[in-house]
């Protein structure tokens, strides 16, 4: 790839709002083989707080500014629907890509984003944090190794204490800096212009981790969802069949309560056996009709969400330093495409074709 050479990234941040300012931009703002350049969002105040904090050279409301400063990479955190643009605009200029869940809010959409930077030879990746986990590569490598046979049904469930963002009652989330509060806002997540909602705001996640560990692709999907007042969803339920034959069952739900922290199990069951993948009881297990079972030995505490891995795996992708992206755009883009199906199916109240416009 052309960033092979690289010795030190320079990085353009465009959308910094809550998650780029406490996580993404101060884990690279500690590498040493990392130059922040510009920063883009809207806001002056906010732009000129980030820019004494970290150190960027251009701080900006303008994205064509910010992506033609002389970078060698960008990290897209904008709003749901300005994935697409920003990340496209950023790829026209050669710059490899780092980009928040959901890739983006459509399956043409985030397609778009997978061919352009494959058209180029560059990376895009997308910070799904669990994958980074040990025990979570652990059930990747059990699942892609055959011990399960042929997938014949999956279940993949999340839910976490997110409710009073999507109904638009509160904010999730808050860092302050000089008196400033960052906060993930609900005029971005319960907005249906914006393309809030739980199934692309927290199900991208888990419906992320179930494509990467599986390899699968939807193929039909029949769901219904329950709306929030601003009409984005909060419940969702679905089934999906995969192509293949094999059979999903999708749940996620903002209702968790806040001391609970988050819910993601998943569960994979084959011709030779099953996978279970658990967040909140830390476990990943494959059992086998054999008896050739594998216990994956889990840290306690590790099972919490951190997107540590992500931006740093970014980087040593940039320079070559290692090969292995374990959140590709394209595990991300076959899930957008359940969740934009899963979205549709809801609203009409019908099965629909995966990907597809018209009927089955």
């Amino acid at each position: 790839m052309s960033g092979a050479a690289l010795s030190r990234v320079r990085v353009a941040v465009v959308g910094a709002g809550f998650w780029a300012v406490a996580n993404h931009i101060p884990e690279l703002a500690g590498r040493d083989d990392v130059e922040l350049v510009s920063v883009c969002r809207l806001g002056r105040r906010e732009l000129d707080v980030i820019q004494r904090r970290f150190g960027f050279r251009i701080a900006t409301e303008d994205v064509v500014e910010a992506l033609d400063a002389g970078v060698d990479a960008a990290v897209i955190c904008g709003p749901n629907d300005l994935h697409r643009d920003h990340a496209l605009a950023a790829i026209e200029r050669g710059l490899h890509v780092m980009v928040e869940k959901p890739l983006a809010p459509t399956a043409r959409e985030a397609w778009a984003i997978v061919d352009a930077a494959r058209a180029r030879d560059l990376i895009a990746l997308v910070p799904h944090g669990w994958h980074y986990k040990p025990f979570v590569r652990a059930a990747y490598e059990l699942a892609r190794s055959g011990a399960l046979g042929e997938i014949r049904h999956v279940l993949c469930h999340m839910a976490s204490p997110t409710v009073e963002l999507f109904e638009g009652r509160g904010g999730y989330g808050t860092v302050e800096i000089e008196g400033l509060v960052f906060e993930a806002s609900p005029g971005t997540w319960a907005s249906t212009g914006h393309r809030g909602g739980y199934a692309l705001g927290q199900m991208a996640h888990s419906v992320g981790l179930l494509c990467w560990l599986t390899g699968l692709r939807g193929a039909s999907v029949s769901a219904r969802s329950t709306a929030s007042g601003t009409g984005v969803d909060v419940v969702d339920a679905a089934v999906v069949e995969f192509e293949g034959g094999a059979l999903g069952s999708l749940s996620g739900c903002g209702l968790a309560p806040a001391h609970a922290g988050f819910q993601v199990d998943i569960r994979v069951f084959g011709s030779d056996g099953m996978l279970l993948l658990d967040v909140e009881r830390e476990r990943c297990v494959l059992r086998r009709h054999d008896g050739s079972d594998e216990i994956v030995s889990v840290q306690p505490g590790s099972g919490a969400y951190e997107c540590t891995g992500p931006p740093h795996r970014f980087i040593e992708l940039v320079r070559g330093l290692s090969d292995r992206n374990d959140s590709p755009a394209e595990a991300s883009a076959r899930a957008i495409e359940i969740l934009e199906g899963l979205l549709r199916s809801a609203a009409e109240r019908r099965t629909v074709a995966i990907g597809a416009e018209g009927d089955l």
